[in-house]
C-alpha cells in the first residue's frame, strides 16, 4: 500500500492540543488562516503520496553510489527533489523575506511529518538544510544570510552539519579539524569529518557545509570551537558558482537502514580542489561560539528526528493494519466458521492498538512542543516568551529521545502482526525496522538526549519547568476524574499513578545530582521514557476530553472521537502503568547498573 497522510488526526492534535488557534493570534501568523493550513497539508498529503512515497522502496533496494569522489542518488530522487523545492516545501516555516512561506512551526511540523513517512531516507536532505538556514539565520551575518538562506530555500543549494570526525565521536571536545585565518578575512579548513549526511551528491547545484574546527590559538575543549561556511563550490557576492573548493567525498557508509541517504566521509584540505590546499571557509558569528551555534541547528534536527519517529511509527502502523485487515488465517478464538482476517485475532488488536496509542501520543507531544516554540518567538509578551522557551526546549529531548524509541517497539510490532511474511524484505515491512533503528542514535543517542534532559533542563532550574507541566497534568487528571464517564475515570486513575511517579522522579534527580551523581545519571534513560509516557498519557487524556465532550453534543466525526478514547484507554491501561516501575529503576535501579567493575565486562 502507499501512505496516505492522517490528516484528520493531525488537524486534531494542532487544533485540540496544541493550540492553533492561540498560535494563529501571534504577530506574523496572520497569513495562517483555517482555510490556508488546511489547503496546505492537503496539497502536501497529496504530493507525498504521489511524488514522494513512490521512492521509498526504490531508495531500499537502488542506494545512492559513489564513484571518485562523486555520489548518484537514487534514480528519480533528482526529478522528486526539484518538484520538492519548486513546490516550496522547503520553506514552509522560513522568512518570506527570503522565499519561504513564513508559516509557524506547529504548521510546518505535519508537512515535516508527512515528508518523513514518504521517504525517510530522502526527508534527510532538506532535514539538514532546514537546520542549516536556522543556524544561518540566528548568527550569520546579513551578507551571509541573504546570500545563502534564498538558495538554501529554493533547493538551488543544500545544507549539511559537519561535526563528527573519527577519535572525536559525541565529544566535540575532541574535534581537531584545524582553521588558518588567511589576510583576506577567510580561512583554510583541513580535517577530516565523517557520518556527513548528504555531504555528496546530486540534487542541488551547490551544498553548503557547516563545519566545526579551531583555530591555532582556540582553547582547548568546546570552548575553543568555531562554526564556518565551507561551500562545495566557491561562490561570489550574486550567488554565481566559481571554483571548486578542496572539499572531498572519499566514500560513503554501507548502512543497516535509510539506504538511499548517502552518509559520506569528508575530506577537507586533500589539494583536491581548484583553490589549492586546504577548503576555504568563511567564520560564521564570532571565533570560539561554533558549538553555541551549531547547537541551533542540532536542536532544529532533534526536534525533526523525533518527527521522524513519528512519522516512520505512522507508516508502519498503516501497512500493518492494511495487512491485517487483509491476510486470512485461523478461525477466531470464540469460534467460526472458517479462518478470518487476522485482525480479529485479540492479539493482532493489542499489537495494532500498540502502535497506534504510541504514535498518536508521540504526534501529540511534537505538536504541543511546536506551539511553543512558535510562542517563544513571536509573542509580544518577553516573560511569556521566555517560559514558552523553557517548555520547548524541555520537551526537545522527550520528542526526540522517546519518539524515537517509541519508534523502533512500533516498527518491530508491524513485523509481528505479519508474521513470517513481515521477515522477507519484499513486504516492505523490514525497511522500516531498519530505517528506524538510526533514529536513536543520530543527531544524539537516546543517552545523550536523557543526559541533556536531566543535566540542563530538569536541575538546572531546579526541576521549575517539569513541575510546572506536572501541575498542568494534575488539572487533567482531576478534569478525567470528573466526568462521569467510565472510560475517563480510568484513563484518569492510571494518569493519576504515572504523574506521581514522574514526580517522584523529578525530586530525585533534583535532589541526587550534586549528591550522586553517577547514581542519576545511571537512570537518565528511564526518566526520559518516564517523561515520555507521561507527557504521552497526559495528551491522550486530553484527547479523550475533546472526544467525549464532541460525542456528547453529538454531530459529524462519532467514530473518529469513540477511536480517540478508545485509544487512550488502551494507553493508559498498557503503557501508563509501566511508569511505576520506570520510577523504580529510576530510584533505585543504579546499584545494579553500577555493581560489577568495568573490567568484568
Amino acid at each position: 500500500m502507499s501512505y496516505a497522510a492522517p490528516i484528520k488526526d493531525m488537524l486534531f492534535a494542532m487544533n485540540e492540543l496544541a493550540g492553533l488557534a492561540e498560535v494563529q493570534k501571534l504577530p506574523g501568523c496572520e497569513d495562517a488562516t483555517d482555510e490556508t493550513i488546511e489547503a496546505v497539508l492537503n496539497e502536501n498529503a497529496r504530493f507525498m503520496a504521489e511524488v514522494v512515497a513512490p521512492l521509498n522502496v526504490v531508495g531500499d533496494v537502488q542506494p545512492a553510489t559513489w564513484h571518485d569522489g562523486e555520489v548518484r542518488t537514487t534514480p528519480g530522487f533528482k526529478e522528486a527533489f526539484r518538484a520538492f523545492v519548486e513546490a516550496g516545501w522547503q520553506g514552509v516555516q522560513h522568512p518570506q523575506e527570503y522565499g519561504g512561506q513564513g508559516l509557524p512551526k506547529l504548521v510546518a511540523t505535519p508537512c515535516t511529518e508527512m515528508l518523513q513517512s514518504a521517504n525517510l531516507s530522502f526527508a534527510l536532505c532538506p532535514l539538514l538544510t532546514d537546520g542549516a538556514i536556522e543556524a544561518l539565520l540566528t548568527a550569520g551575518s546579513e551578507a551571509q544570510r541573504n546570500l545563502y538562506v534564498p538558495r538554501l530555500i529554493d533547493g538551488s543549494w543544500t545544507g549539511t552539519m559537519n561535526l563528527t570526525e573519527p577519535q572525536a565521536g559525541s565529544d566535540l571536545a575532541q574535534v581537531r579539524t584545524r582553521a588558518v585565518r588567511q589576510a583576506d578575512g577567510s580561512y583554510r579548513i583541513t580535517g577530516q569529518k565523517i557520518f556527513i549526511t548528504y555531504g555528496e551528491h546530486d540534487l542541488a547545484q551547490n551544498i553548503v557545509h557547516l563545519v566545526l574546527a579551531r583555530t591555532p590559538d582556540a582553547p582547548e575543549g568546546v570552548k575553543g570551537i568555531s562554526l564556518f561556511i565551507v561551500p562545495k563550490f566557491l561562490v561570489d557576492a550574486d550567488g554565481k558558482l566559481g571554483k571548486r573548493n578542496d572539499v572531498y567525498c572519499a566514500s560513503i557508509e554501507h548502512k543497516l537502514g535509510i539506504h538511499a541517504s548517502p552518509t559520506a566521509v569528508l575530506i577537507y584540505g586533500d589539494g583536491k580542489g581548484e583553490v589549492g590546499p586546504g577548503a576555504i571557509g568563511y567564520l560564521v558569528g564570532e571565533e570560539n561560539r561554533g558549538l553555541e551555534y551549531m547547537f541551533i541547528m542540532m536542536n532544529a534536527a532533534r526536534f525533526q528526528v523525533g518527527v521522524q519517529g513519528v512519522a516512520i511509527a505512522e507508516r508502519a502502523y498503516q501497512k500493518a493494519a492494511a495487512y491485517a485487515k487483509e491476510r486470512v488465517q485461523s478461525r477466531a478464538v470464540e469460534g467460526s466458521s472458517g479462518p478470518v482476517a487476522i485482525v480479529h485475532h485479540p492479539d493482532v488488536r493489542r499489537l495494532l492498538m500498540f502502535m497506534r496509542a504510541h504514535t498518536e501520543a508521540a504526534r501529540a507531544i511534537a505538536y504541543v512542543a511546536a506551539a511553543h516554540y512558535d510562542v517563544s518567538h513571536l509573542h509580544p509578551d518577553e516573560a511569556t516568551r521566555k517560559q514558552a522557551r523553557a517548555a520547548y526546549e524541555y520537551l526537545v529531548p522527550i520528542v526526540k529521545g522517546w519518539s524515537t524509541e517509541m519508534s523502533i517497539d512500533v516498527t518491530s510490532a508491524g513485523i509481528q502482526v505479519h508474521g513470517g511474511m513481515g521477515f522477507i524484505e519484499e513486504t516492505g515491512a523490514a525497511q522500516y525496522y531498519r530505517d528506524s533503528r538510526i533514529l536513536t542514535i543520530y543527531e544524539g543517542t537516546t543517552a545523550i538526549q536523557a543526559n541533556d534532559f536531566i543535566g540542563r533542563k530538569t536541575v538546572r532550574d531546579g526541576g521549575a519547568t517539569a513541575k510546572a507541566f506536572v501541575a498542568q497534568m494534575r488539572t487533567t487528571q482531576a478534569e478525567l476524574a470528573a466526568s462521569g464517564h467510565p472510560d475517563l475515570a480510568a484513563i484518569g486513575r492510571r494518569l493519576g499513578t504515572a504523574i506521581d511517579a514522574y514526580e517522584g522522579a523529578i525530586d530525585h534527580v533534583v535532589a541526587g545530582f550534586k549528591r550522586d551523581i553517577r547514581g542519576v545519571f545511571a537512570g537518565s534513560v528511564p526518566f526520559l521514557k518516564l517523561a515520555g509516557v507521561t507527557h504521552g498519557g497526559w495528551q491522550m487524556g486530553r484527547a479523550a476530553l475533546v472526544s467525549a465532550a464532541r460525542l456528547s453534543r453529538g454531530g459529524a466525526d462519532a467514530d473518529f472521537h469513540r477511536a480517540k478514547i478508545a485509544t487512550a484507554r488502551y494507553f493508559a491501561d498498557h503503557v501508563l502503568t509501566t511508569a511505576a516501575g520506570l520510577h523504580e529503576s529510576i530510584v533505585d535501579g543504579a546499584t545494579g547498573v553500577l555493581a560489577i567493575p568495568a573490567e568484568q565486562f
